[in-house]
């Protein structure tokens, strides 16, 4: 058995062929794999099962993948990896709106859907050997409970957007490019068609009530990437 395995795992696949070979694939590898076929049955399984982590086909019959993962979303902050048989690039965006934290492109090799999400996992577990807390006036990011506070309030975050977070706030005052933010944040190259990161910029800054069209917290230095600037959170 892996023992990096997430645990318990919700595959929602209508394919039941490629369903059977994932489910196999991760249970050699540490996972407990409960399979659904349809999406409208997918939150009930979701909710009674309790995985660690979704692997969620966007096409599906009942419920599409995307009113899948919002509905999780809204209930759940579990780590979701959307698998899709388009390339193109908004149907990755949708997915990422809707909530998800990754995405897989269909025809699928199980050991690229491991490597994701074993990624998940590494970037869920923080190394206690560093640091583990930032602030910034009012605000203020815990990694080992993984809790955002702005004037004291929570902000509920995705797994992704808190580590989009974590990695430009521990980079304070440094301009990170898209190609810089992409290679920390799943280890892959820019494509230049990729707009996953500008995607998460805006939630964050939509939670972090930064003004979309003068933002001053999470500023677009353009033709060079984004800054975190750690001053304007005393204001």
């Amino acid at each position: 058995m892996d023992n990096l395995g997430f645990g318990k795992l919700l595959l929602v696949e209508d394919d039941e062929r490629l369903a059977a070979l994932i489910a196999h694939f991760l249970e050699q590898h540490g996972y407990e794999v409960r399979t659904v076929h349809r999406g409208d049955l997918a939150v009930a399984a979701f909710l009674e099962f309790k995985p660690k982590v979704v692997v969620l086909d966007l096409m599906l019959p009942g419920q599409s993948g995307l009113h899948v993962c919002r509905e999780i979303r809204s209930v759940s902050d579990t780590p979701i990896v959307i698998l899709t048989a388009k390339e193109d690039d908004l149907d990755h965006i949708l997915g990422l709106e809707s909530g998800a934290d990754d995405y897989v492109i269909k025809p699928i090799k199980p050991p690229v859907l491991l490597a994701r999400l074993r990624a998940l996992q590494r970037r869920q577990v923080p190394d206690s050997n560093v640091v583990s807390f930032l602030e910034f006036g009012q605000l203020s990011v815990d990694r080992s409970c993984r809790e955002v506070r702005l004037a004291g309030e929570v902000i509920e975050m995705t797994t992704m957007e808190f580590e989009l977070l974590w990695l430009l706030a521990s980079a304070a005052g440094k301009v990170l490019s898209r190609d810089d933010i992409l290679n920390r944040m799943r280890g892959i190259a820019f494509d230049g068609l990729n707009r996953s990161v500008d995607v998460y910029i805006s939630k964050l800054r939509n939670k972090l009530k930064d003004n979309p069209r003068e933002p001053m917290c999470i500023k677009t230095v353009w033709g060079k990437g984004y800054l975190f600037n750690p001053f304007a959170w005393e204001l």
